[in-house]
């Protein structure tokens, strides 16, 4: 009867993720905080009633994918047009920063007499530059900011924050490993944005063709545009090297404006709200597992953690003020792209994989991931919410 485990764990999930949702609502946090804490409580970390599984990962992945989709349907594209030059900058002062905080936080606690440690100490500081958008994604959307210039910015250049992560990880194991050619992956990185600007400006240029003379507002619609979310999402991942996440935004984008968007976002929340979004959040918990750790790595999660926090903050502030962003603005994206989310574990899972991640901070590392995480959503609507946030 094993094999019919995952429907118990299903069931908790929801019902664990309502509950604290609620309860964050009515102590004022966003409900993704509750979703988060609750994966972390029903999960190794304390009651252990709930572990993780294949299943649950494959559809909290698809969680994450709709998310995306939705957020891209939900952008307005002009806005987002003339925040490229920003983002790009935001995007660029955002992994800067963090790479070199997290190099010198694992310098200060490696192991001086590693040959190998300078590159695993970039790779330490690798892994800050991610930024996981999806918990900034639905907390902006609860609080109807998701569509405001500094949402807009926010979305843009985590979207460039995934590409230059991508284009450091690969120089970083590329000289660790000398089968991996940069100049192939840059290529990938380019064939990519190619292929998307053709596939989202044909696929919306048919879908207004085969709507917009269309009174009835068909489920077809839904099924066909998340068919393309999907291939899209498929072929960002496996042909180019680039998150499947950043293949579904522009899925959503490519129906933006359209006179089906509203329709088919509403589909997408339902989806999204009853299965798929619970499970996502919730699995960001359920990875949390503390074993035996010294005082050193005690003090190592702590410094990394605070590090990880201030450094995005700085970093991505310290560009929206060079694109003329208002103080208050500059707060709202740096603290948006706080967050670390499943992009900072893919990272240092690939790390561990290709020998650059010492086992010992793996543990920091899931654990700093988690607490950015449910810090993101407090913080900004702290933020987005407060008369003097700029000061």
């Amino acid at each position: 009867m094993e094999e019919f485990n995952y429907l118990l764990a299903i069931a908790l999930i929801l019902l664990s993720t309502k509950a604290l949702g609620l309860f964050s609502k009515l102590v004022k946090l966003p409900q993704v905080v509750g979703a988060l804490i609750a994966g972390v409580i029903i999960g190794p970390a304390c009651l252990g009633i709930v572990s993780g599984s294949e299943m649950l990962s494959e559809v909290s992945e698809i969680g994450v994918i709709v998310l995306m989709f939705a957020a891209g349907l939900e952008t307005d594209i002009a806005e987002l047009k003339a925040s490229g030059k920003a983002s790009f900058i935001i995007a660029l002062c955002g992994v800067i920063v963090p790479l070199l905080g997290g190099a010198a936080a694992a310098w200060f606690f490696g192991d001086p007499t590693d040959s190998t440690a300078l590159l695993k100490n970039i790779f330490i500081g690798i892994i800050l530059t991610a930024t996981s958008v999806s918990i900034t994604v639905e907390t902006l959307k609860e609080m109807g900011k998701l569509a405001t210039r500094a949402g807009n910015a926010i979305l843009g250049a985590a979207i460039i924050d995934d590409i230059l992560g991508i284009i450091a990880l690969t120089i970083v194991i590329s000289m660790a490993d000398p089968n991996v050619n940069i100049g192939i992956v840059l290529l990938k990185i380019l064939g990519f944005g190619v292929f998307t600007a053709v596939a989202a400006i044909g696929y919306h240029y048919i879908f207004r063709k085969w709507t917009d003379n269309s009174p009835k507002k068909l489920r077809r619609y839904v099924v066909f545009s998340f068919v393309f979310c999907l291939l899209l999402s498929y072929c960002a991942e496996v042909f180019f090297g680039v998150a499947d996440i950043t293949g579904a935004f522009f899925a959503g984008l490519a129906l933006s404006g359209t006179k089906k968007s509203d329709y088919i976002y509403k589909r997408f929340d339902t989806l999204s709200y009853m299965l798929l979004s619970p499970i996502f959040f919730a699995g960001i918990g359920l990875k949390v597992v503390l074993p035996d750790m010294t005082g050193d790595i005690i003090l190592f999660t702590v410094i990394i953690s605070i590090i990880a926090l201030i450094t995005k903050i700085l970093g991505c502030g310290l560009g929206a003020k060079i694109c003329r962003y208002t103080n208050k603005e500059a707060l709202q994206i740096g603290v948006g792209m706080v967050s670390r989310g499943e992009v900072a574990l893919i990272v240092a899972n690939k790390g561990a994989v290709v020998g650059l991640m010492d086992e010992k901070f793996f543990a920091p590392i899931v654990i700093m991931v988690v607490l950015t995480t449910i810090l993101t959503p407090i913080l900004l609507k702290a933020v987005f919410t407060s008369k003097k946030a700029a000061a």
